[in-house]
This record gives structure tokens, sequence and C-alpha cells, in this order.
């Protein structure tokens, strides 16, 4: 099928079981999948875990969102939508995060309402690992992200039909974004959190770059 790709950078992501090892025996991260730990809820954890993607001691993590704006548990294992894919400072989900905002691809009509523009995946067509993510919806849209030390590369895949469309959520009314059509930017911040000292001017500040 034919595909529309979109690409865009922020500054500030079946073989046999021999090949399976062969693979790890040469590169260790073929052996974590950062999905383990995420089949957890409010009520019992099995790990507290999200399944980020980044860099060693990096500015920030990138992650698939299937929880609610601002909800602690991002990403839940047994969820089949997904929300948004954002970026993250949090460390547990006990612990809120900030300075988020998320990316969305859709097709057809536009939907910016982050309770109604959920998409149905399924894990049979996601891959999960340290440095690369990767999720097919059911509609036939495919993201890609893989991180950088204070940024991430993105590339989203749309089926040929239909228009095609990349939702920004800064989450609250506390972001602004300005678009560049000439330079084929956006520029913006957001300032969504809760617990930073001092939080009316603390922002984070990023450039999209398509």
């Amino acid at each position: 099928m034919l595909k529309r790709l979109l690409v865009l950078t922020i500054a500030c992501a079946s073989l046999s079981v021999s090949a399976e090892k062969n693979a790890a025996d040469s590169d260790p991260v073929a052996y974590v999948n950062t999905l383990q730990g995420t089949n957890s809820h409010f009520g019992l954890s099995h790990g507290n875990t999200f399944p980020a993607t980044a860099m060693p001691f990096a500015q920030h993590m990138w992650t698939p969102q299937t929880g609610k704006n601002g909800d602690g548990f991002k990403y839940l294992y047994m969820a089949d939508e997904i929300r948004g894919f954002g970026q993250s400072h949090q460390c547990s989900p006990w612990v809120s995060d900030y300075a988020v905002y998320t990316f969305f691809p859709e097709i057809g009509e536009l939907e910016v309402d982050p309770e109604k523009r959920a998409a149905k995946f399924s894990h049979d067509n996601e891959t999960a690992r340290p440095h690369y993510y990767s999720v097919q919806f059911d509609n036939g849209i495919r993201t890609e992200f893989s991180p950088t030390d204070r940024g991430v590369h993105f590339r989203f895949s749309y089926p040929k039909k239909g228009d095609a469309w990349l939702v920004i959520d800064g989450y609250t009314a506390e972001s602004q974004m300005e678009i560049d059509v000439e330079k084929r930017q956006i520029r913006g911040w957001v300032n969504n959190q809760r617990f930073v000292n001092h939080a009316e001017n603390f922002r984070n500040y990023f450039i999209i770059q398509f």
C-alpha cells in the first residue's frame, strides 16, 4: 500500500530463535523489551514503569501514552488504545510529570479532544526498545521514534487515502506555539506541572523541525 511519510526532528523516537540470539550477542539492546513492567494499575503494581525510549542520562524520555493527560500511569499494558506520543521527565507513576507535550497522528476528520481521539492498536504491531519505538494503529498509521540526547526523531507513515493530521498537545492553557511555514518549524513552550519551585516561570522550550 502506498504511504505518505511525515518526518520531524525535535530539539530541546519474525526472526528464528537462533537469529535473535545471534543479534543479541552482537547487540545487547536486542535483549531489552521496555514493555516489561507496564502491566500495572493504580490498585496493583507489577513494575510501575512505562516504555521509556531515551539515551543514557538524556535530558528527557519519550513514550507512548495510553492514559489521560496528567495521569501518573502513562502506559498500561492492558490498554488497547493510544492517546499520544510524548515527552516525559517522570521517574515514577507516583511522581507527577512536568513540561510535557505529545504528538498524535490522525486520518480522516480532525479530532483534538484527547478523550475522543485515541486509536486502537495491538501489541503484535508494537516494538519497544531503549533506542527505538514503533507501533501501527489498526487504522494503518505507523509511528516510529528514536531519541537523541536533547530531542527525538519521529516518523509518521499515513495511509494514502484520507486527510492526514498531526495534533500537538500542550495539555493545558499553560503552553504556546507558533508556526513558521517557510522554515517548516513549530516553536513553542509548555509549563504544565505542579511540583517545581517558582512554577509560574518554569518553561520547557522546544523547536519542531519538519
